[in-house]
């Protein structure tokens, strides 16, 4: 059985702009809901990570990058999906820095960090897009030295180009990574029963 007390669920980037009919909304994304949910009664932490652009973000087109505006801070775009945000112990932001592209949920955001300080050593993953964000965070994981764990229930790829998030899949693979599906995990993971109550989750970047 794996360990929830070392095992943490992180939930990347499940925001209204990258959900059906967000700015770079992710076909069938809010689909990862309901297996982020039911994942995250097995696990002692959930960390939730989520883009968090100034409106002048060197990704966005106008300043010279490959997407539309998204995300922005103080938009209704860039919250997370209510049933994740009311369960969350952590939130995690990224993209804040005006110059800066970060895909990873670890790139200079101190997770790592975070998630050793409480003692964990697995993290199993979910979120949008596949072959972006999922994709980087789950591959900085692995050079963390955190067993990786994405499942594939719980992401959606973007797939701009045809196989684009299989690519992805098998890159985490190769890095060591392991990838499954919902049924396959859960019955190696105990319930917790563990919810949030009581005081808002930990953020970084308000």
């Amino acid at each position: 059985m794996i360990d929830p007390a070392a095992t943490a669920l992180v939930a990347v980037d499940v925001q209204r702009d990258f959900l059906p009919g967000g700015a770079l909304g992710v076909t069938g994304g809010d689909a990862v809901v309901a297996p982020i949910r039911e994942l995250a009664s097995h696990v002692s932490l959930l960390v939730a990570t989520r883009d968090f652009h100034p409106p002048d973000h060197c990704s966005f087109a106008a300043e010279g990058g490959p997407w539309p505006p998204h995300c922005v801070i103080g938009t209704a775009g860039a919250a997370l999906h209510p049933d994740v945000d009311a369960i969350a112990h952590v939130i995690v932001s990224k993209g804040a820095d005006q110059a800066v592209e970060q895909y990873s949920g670890f790139d200079g955001t101190g997770l790592g960090a975070l998630l050793r300080a409480r003692g964990v050593h697995r993290v199993i993953i979910g979120g949008l897009a596949t072959d972006y964000c999922v994709r980087a965070t789950a591959l900085a994981a692995c050079v963390e030295g955190f067993a990786t764990i994405v499942v594939l229930d719980a992401v959606r790829a973007v797939d701009l180009k045809p196989g684009d998030g299989e690519r992805a899949l098998d890159e985490i693979r190769g890095a060591g990574g392991h990838v499954c599906t919902a049924a396959e995990i859960m019955p190696t993971l105990p319930l917790t029963r563990r919810t949030r109550v009581g005081t808002p989750p930990r953020r970084n970047g308000d």
